[in-house]
């Protein structure tokens, strides 16, 4: 009885399998969720079209407990975004970066993500007034 305890021990510690491919998100409902006019909605198609393309290419630097996170957390509410799956994996990378290497931070704060942006209304009101995405939601950098 006891000679399968070491199997069921070792069984249960095995590691969560994570994905080698990006996950597969439908892009036309989560863009119709995000409603607006027509042009909004081809918008976030190309946005999220264009995050998928360079979640492909990226997918393999991301740490896997990063990914597991991360598609966890942009699967809340039954609508996943790729836009939002890529930010939440930069920002992961970034921090891990960031704390290894405090002035390489403070290098880098000025310069913008290479994640394809929303064209919301929240950017274009950002663009309009000069203010960034920041100041406009209303937190300070």
């Amino acid at each position: 009885m006891l000679l399968h305890l070491p199997i069921a021990i070792l069984a249960t510690l095995s590691p969560i399998h994570v994905s080698d491919t990006v996950p597969t998100y439908d892009i036309v409902r989560e863009c119709r969720y995000e409603g607006g006019s027509a042009a909004n909605v081809e918008w976030c198609s190309q946005d999220e079209t264009a995050a998928l393309g360079q979640l492909k290419t990226e997918w393999v630097q991301f740490v896997g407990a990063d990914k597991r996170s991360c598609m966890a957390t942009t699967q809340i509410g039954g609508f996943a975004s790729y836009v939002e799956l890529l930010t939440c994996l930069e920002m992961a990378r970034d921090v891990v970066g960031a704390s290894a290497d405090p002035e390489n931070l403070r290098a880098k704060s000025g310069s913008r993500s290479t994640r394809p942006s929303r064209r919301g209304e929240r950017n274009a009101s950002a663009k309009a007034s000069g203010a960034s995405a920041w100041q406009i939601i209303g937190m300070r950098r």
